[in-house]
């Protein structure tokens, strides 16, 4: 089952799910704003992904700036940052098996 984390207000995201739906393929959406995941959710993700948690931050949020921009994090800690405040996860996020991307182009 392919699943999608989604946000309906980015552009970038419907695209993504635009994609899934014009693939004719079974799928579930995400709406990780609504239902943030777990740590151990997130951390599924990031390895899925095979990168680091900054990497998967949106820098460019207004929280990171106000709140964590120049400061010295541990992985665990921009996950706790992620989870705490899930508009800094970036989107969309679609993963397959044991696979996994983020539809940054769709």
């Amino acid at each position: 089952m392919i699943k999608i984390y989604h946000n309906p207000r980015c552009s970038k995201s419907r695209q993504g799910l635009e994609i899934l739906e014009n693939s004719g393929k079974e799928f579930e959406i995400v709406k990780y704003l609504d239902n943030t995941p777990s740590e151990k959710e997130l951390k599924e993700v990031i390895r899925l992904l095979n990168i680091s948690p900054i990497d998967l931050v949106r820098k460019n949020e207004k929280i990171w700036k106000d709140e964590y921009k120049g400061k010295e994090l541990s992985d665990s800690e921009v996950i706790k940052a992620m989870i705490e405040n899930p508009k800094l996860i970036e989107r969309p996020i679609v993963i397959k098996g044991n696979k996994a991307v983020i539809g940054r182009p769709p």
